[in-house]
């Protein structure tokens, strides 16, 4: 399904920047911060992670809670690979995920990013884990919080 307003790639993941970033944009290899929301949009709009919730503490390290992954490693499933490439810090875009960009049919355990509570677990499982005809598209909003260069983190 094509959504007004959002900018489609060639993978046939549509985007739409909410607040564009400053500086450079993540290289291969470079560690990304990023804060993120996650909905089953196919599927009732059930929320499975939310960026407000509460983030460490004042004793505790920096970005404790945010989510890392090093780009380029496939740790991520490809929609996440592929938002994240063309922003810059600060700034936050909206994907929505066909299924083939999503987690992987038979192993979705293997990629991220997870949710951070049991429930938002449990929603996400319900839509990914059912065989039936449902809609499993998702919808994520990325925050990229900071880049990490190569050689540290």
């Amino acid at each position: 399904m094509r959504y007004p307003d959002y900018t489609e790639t060639n993978s046939g993941l549509q985007y739409k920047d909410l607040r564009v970033g400053s500086g450079p944009i993540p290289k291969i290899g470079e560690i990304v911060v990023v804060d993120w929301d996650g909905y089953t949009i196919g599927y009732y709009g059930r929320i499975f992670e939310a960026r407000n919730k509460t983030k460490g503490g004042s004793f505790e390290g920096d970005d404790k809670d945010f989510y890392k992954f090093r780009v380029g490693s496939q740790e991520v499933i490809p929609a996440f690979e592929e938002a994240i490439s063309g922003m810059a810090p600060g700034g936050i875009r909206r994907i929505i995920v066909p299924p083939e960009l999503g987690y992987p049919e038979n192993d979705y355990n293997k990629k991220g990013p997870r949710p951070t509570t049991f429930s938002g677990q449990r929603a996400l499982d319900f839509v990914l884990r059912n065989q039936g005809l449902i809609d499993k598209t998702l919808l994520f909003d990325i925050e990229l919080i900071k880049i990490v260069p190569n050689g540290s983190g």
